[in-house]
């Protein structure tokens, strides 16, 4: 398989739009062609159409991971209200979690307007609790559903309970993010493709194929971020990896369940996700892939043979299932020091991530919020908890590497201590 993913694979062959042809001007120079870049663009056009917008991408729109993800756009956000009220006050951080609830439904209305089929179906997710730990651990969240309810939703093996939330919809990345670049497009911004940007200063922005001059320059590379010169620092490129298995039959969907195609995870410490495509195929992914020295990002980090097979390992155990799997793929995601997603304008330069694997929703929301922030436009998106902050950046290497695979090491170790003896 050449694409890098599923989703992307499924929608054929790239045919990359032109590289910068040289230097150019700009109003508005967004650094990457990610939901992030794409969605930022998209609204500005709309809010301020006579700014000329440029978008710059290193491959194609898509190519990151908003061609690779696990097609949730979901509510969630990495950092808990309860910490969030504690910072910013009970307003504010109720404010940060209705604004991406309502962002999930901005996504299929934005889609739906643009003409964009990208098989999206908001029947909410449910994080399953299968273990006393785990159970222990959703009795007190809220969403809290019993054993019954929960296996109604989705059919796994042991369920003892759930959380059900409706704020979140299974989609395919790809699509959304090919169709968002054509909508981009339309309203008169320029993509540039195969233009990979070496440096971003105030006002400027030096790719390998010329220098652009802008007002407002946007830096939207999220897992990419540490590749841009003087930022190694300020994201952890941590790889997450999925599989795609191919379609399952229709007794076994009677089992499985997930008739609304409601995303599912469970309360284990190691992230998993999952979701049933609209061509009833379970595509699962999870965390667990090394962080590499120097936050370095290499097309092989992509597949880790031992993690595929722990994947395929998760479904069995899960749904007594023993899967083909038809797909493997994995990417990287952008995790800032302390957890926090943010979005920011300050001295000319934008930005926007962060999002810990939570960013199909999240980007939508960001997008708005620097179309606003970029326009002089005041609205209650500028003044959320996640604006303006800035995260410490990580520790030099070897301490970044130590400190972050220790703790994917502790991680597993938790799970493990939490499963049951037999």
């Amino acid at each position: 398989m050449s694409a890098p993913s599923y989703w992307l694979h499924t929608l054929g062959p790239v045919t990359p739009r032109p590289p910068l042809a040289g230097d150019r001007d700009a109003d508005v120079a967004v650094v990457g062609g990610g939901y992030t870049g794409l969605w930022t663009a998209y609204y500005l056009s709309r809010l301020a159409p006579h700014l000329s917008i440029a978008v710059l991408e290193a491959e194609y729109c898509g190519f990151g991971a908003s061609g690779r993800n696990g097609g949730w756009a979901s509510g969630l956000f990495p950092v808990s209200e309860e910490k969030l009220t504690r910072r910013y006050g009970p307003e504010r951080a109720s404010a940060m979690h209705a604004a991406l609830a309502g962002a999930v439904d901005e996504v299929g209305r934005a889609a739906a307007a643009e003409g964009i089929d990208c098989d999206y179906a908001k029947g909410g997710t449910i994080t399953l609790a299968r273990t006393p730990a785990q159970l222990k651990r959703a009795q007190s969240a809220k969403g809290f559903i019993g054993a019954g309810e929960a296996s109604a939703i989705c059919g796994a093996n042991d369920v003892l309970g759930g959380i059900y939330s409706p704020d979140c919809a299974a989609l395919h990345p790809a699509k959304l993010v090919r169709g968002l670049a054509a909508a981009v497009e339309r309203r008169g911004v320029a993509i540039h493709e195969g233009t990979r940007v070496r440096r971003i200063a105030r006002g400027l922005v030096e790719t390998d194929h010329g220098t652009v001059k802008a007002g407002t320059v946007v830096r939207a590379l999220e897992g990419y971020t540490a590749r841009l010169a003087g930022h190694r620092r300020n994201l952890a490129p941590v790889y997450s990896l999925m599989i795609a298995t191919e379609p399952l039959s229709a007794a076994e969907w009677d089992r499985i369940g997930l008739r609304r195609r409601e995303t599912f995870s469970d309360e284990r410490h190691m992230i998993i996700y999952g979701q049933r495509t609209a061509d009833d195929r379970l595509a699962f992914g999870g965390r667990g892939a090394p962080y590499h020295f120097g936050s370095r990002i290499e097309p092989g980090y992509d597949r880790v043979p031992a993690v595929f097979d722990n994947l395929r390992d998760t479904l069995t155990e899960m749904f007594g299932i023993r899967p083909e799997i038809a797909y493997r793929w994995g990417g990287p995601l952008g995790i800032p020091r302390d957890w926090m997603p943010s979005v920011g304008l300050a001295d000319g330069i934008a930005w926007a991530g962060g999002y810990v694997g939570d960013g199909v929703a999240a980007a939508n929301l960001a997008g708005r919020t620097l179309a606003d922030l970029i326009s002089g436009t005041k609205s209650d998106l500028t003044t959320l908890p996640w604006v303006g902050h800035r995260s410490r950046r990580w520790e030099p290497e070897p301490i970044r590497w130590l400190g972050i695979n220790a703790a994917l090491h502790a991680t597993n170790l938790r799970d493990a201590l939490e499963r049951p003896r037999v």
